[in-house]
């Protein structure tokens, strides 16, 4: 059973006559009681009664109308909704963040939400194993996140912008002047750090710990905005990635000296999936962000 024979059945139940009906619906008269013939058939019971002079509906004619009917309006819904998602004008989107990363998203969900009020968000902030996982399971539409030290089987990261492990200290510290700090001025100072399996420390550890033996962690915690109020109300020192403090006030990132501390943030999908219309609108939303692109242009002017 095709949805255009239900089409025709109904069309013809409505005017009781196949040539008017053949009309309406821009097709021959033999394409039509053809099509209805072959509906009749795979019922296994006639739908109309046919004269020289009228056209009637059977008792099964008139028993499955409604049903038909109904069938036509939930496939011409379907078939609406499916060009609404494609315009954006409903669904859902959901979004996976670390916390490292999440500062520079504010902007692209206002602005996001304000382009398209009837896409529901759902933001799920994960520690990055955990975001991974959820985008294995298909929770989440994608993630954002830094990229990882090692690849993730059947996971694409896609570089949005480098960023560079950095000091954070209160805009009132003594490094705050400094236009670079060593490691060695580092070791000096107490350290609020992230808890370990964060992706912030996982950095530090990889990339900042070879370099600073005997180094005085003070506080590990897994709430950035706790350790960043910590950061302002005491003369300890961090390590995150620079966007981490992204409009934020009475704290300054200071560049680290030290090799290889680049970070790239990046688009986590998963590799050969459907790519959702609302998320390629996010994703080009949020590399335009003013937040992205003062990254970038910081990338460049260093290169």
């Amino acid at each position: 059973m095709e949805l255009r024979q239900l089409k025709y059945f109904v069309k013809v139940a409505e005017t009781l006559n196949f040539s008017e009906a053949a009309k309406a619906l821009a097709v021959t008269q033999s394409t039509l009681s053809q099509q209805i013939k072959q509906l009749e058939e795979e019922l296994g019971e006639p739908l109309f009664i046919r004269s020289s002079h009228s056209v009637s509906l059977t008792a099964a004619g008139t028993d499955i109308l409604a049903n038909a009917r109904q069938a036509i309006y939930e496939a011409n819904q379907c078939a609406e909704r499916i060009k609404d998602l494609d315009r954006l004008a409903c669904g859902s989107l959901n979004i996976g963040v670390t916390y490292s990363f999440s500062p520079i998203l504010t902007e692209t969900l206002l602005t996001f939400m304000k382009m398209y009020p009837k896409i529901r968000l759902n933001i799920f902030y994960k520690p990055m194993n955990e975001l991974m996982e959820l985008l294995k399971e298909r929770t989440v539409d994608f993630a954002l996140a830094f990229k990882p030290s090692q690849p993730v089987e059947g996971v694409e990261s896609h570089m949005l912008f480098q960023n560079n492990l950095s000091v954070i200290v209160a805009t009132h510290h003594t490094l705050a002047s400094r236009d670079r700090i060593t490691v060695k001025e580092l070791s000096e100072y107490d350290l609020a750090l992230p808890s370990k399996g964060l992706q912030a420390r996982n950095a530090f550890d990889a990339i900042v710990a070879p370099y600073l033996a005997g180094a005085h962690i003070r506080i590990e915690l897994n709430e950035v905005n706790i350790l960043l109020e910590l950061l302002r109300q005491s003369s300890m020192a961090s390590v995150l990635a620079e966007a981490t403090i992204h409009n934020e006030r009475g704290v300054k990132a200071i560049p680290l000296d030290i090799p290889h501390n680049e970070m790239s943030g990046c688009v986590h999908i998963l590799r050969d999936s459907y790519h959702k219309k609302s998320m390629q609108e996010f994703v080009r939303l949020l590399s335009e962000s003013i937040a992205v692109r003062e990254r970038q242009n910081a990338c460049f002017s260093r290169a």
